[in-house]
């Protein structure tokens, strides 16, 4: 499949990212199914169903994403034509329903993931699933692969991310920067109302002042995302939670797919082949904005990253 190239009349990463908001197509019906978790909380997953032995794909969304995200309507609208199934995993809070417990998700869950791709897994008669992860989403998964190594195999055919922030902390403090600061307003106008809600349910769970002050990345997950789900701070939590230290020890077949104008992720923090094990490919094009990858005449269309995704799970992982 041809390296993506982004169209010259949607010049820059910030036009690039934010285009594909205003021209995603119509979501499909899809069947939504609640788990339970083990802790006795709950997460929605959407299906797209299909005959029991069609190509099983799972896409985990990003930060604040749902299956309404413009890379999963697409990813929907790609899978049904091509005669797929797929499962979009809602993380904890992020399917229209403030969920049971006091955690929610970050961008390490790899715990998460673990169960979530087992019981699809199950679900599956015990055939292996293609898994893929967009972002936030990408980050989790790529670290769930590193710290399975050979044993992500027994789920898995391989894994693709779109836009991995793996290196949280270059990412973190980027968006804090310029233009920038537009995603980082935009993510916190829902993480703090989330986080209110969840404060109502558990009162004390975090301090509400320091949540509410925060104006960038750093200071909500120093206030919120780091005591909430057991870490120091806000440096503990993006180091740990970080996928790259991870990348040398994954295992099966993966794709790693990052634009080098990413607004979300500055190109010299990007990985490079020595930050990786030899079954990792990186591609790094020079378009492509934040989970973008516009192509076509104007206005456009969405398609080139499902159809990245599928290509690479049918001719790619052998």
């Amino acid at each position: 499949m041809k390296p993506y190239r982004a169209p010259a009349w949607l010049p820059g990463g910030h036009a690039q990212t934010i285009w594909p908001l205003l021209i995603k197509p119509q979501p499909l019906q899809l069947r939504r199914e609640r788990w339970t978790t083990p802790d006795g909380d709950f997460i929605d997953v959407d299906h797209l169903d299909g005959p029991t032995n069609a190509p099983l794909l799972v896409l985990f969304h990003g930060l604040e994403g749902s299956a309404h995200s413009h890379y999963a309507i697409s990813t929907a609208h790609a899978c049904k034509k091509a005669g797929w199934r797929l499962a979009l995993p809602h993380f904890r809070g992020c399917s229209g329903e403030l969920n049971r417990r006091p955690r929610a998700y970050h961008s390490g869950d790899s715990e998460e993931i673990d169960w979530i791709l087992r019981r699809l897994h199950a679900a599956n008669g015990g055939r292996q699933l293609h898994a893929a992860g967009v972002s936030l989403g990408g980050n989790a998964l790529l670290k769930w692969a590193g710290e399975r190594g050979p044993a992500a195999a027994e789920l898995v055919t391989g894994v693709v991310a779109m836009c991995a922030p793996v290196d949280l902390a270059a990412c973190g403090h980027h968006l804090a920067r310029g233009f920038n600061r537009v995603y980082t307003r935009h993510f916190l106008n829902t993480l703090k109302a989330i986080s209110a809600a969840r404060l109502r349910q558990f009162p004390g769970l975090f301090d509400a002042t320091r949540m509410q002050q925060a104006i960038n990345l750093y200071q909500f997950d120093d206030a919120v995302t780091a005591p909430v789900h057991g870490f120091a701070g806000a440096d503990d939590y993006w180091q740990r939670a970080s996928a790259k230290p991870w990348l040398k020890s994954i295992a099966v077949p993966t794709l790693a797919v990052n634009p080098k104008n990413d607004p979300f992720l500055p190109a010299a923090y990007l990985p490079t082949m020595a930050d990786v094990a030899p079954r990792v490919r990186l591609e790094q094009p020079a378009g492509g904005g934040h989970v973008g990858f516009v192509s076509g005449a104007f206005p456009g269309h969405l398609d080139w990253l499902p159809q990245r995704l599928l290509h690479f799970f049918l001719f790619e992982t052998s």
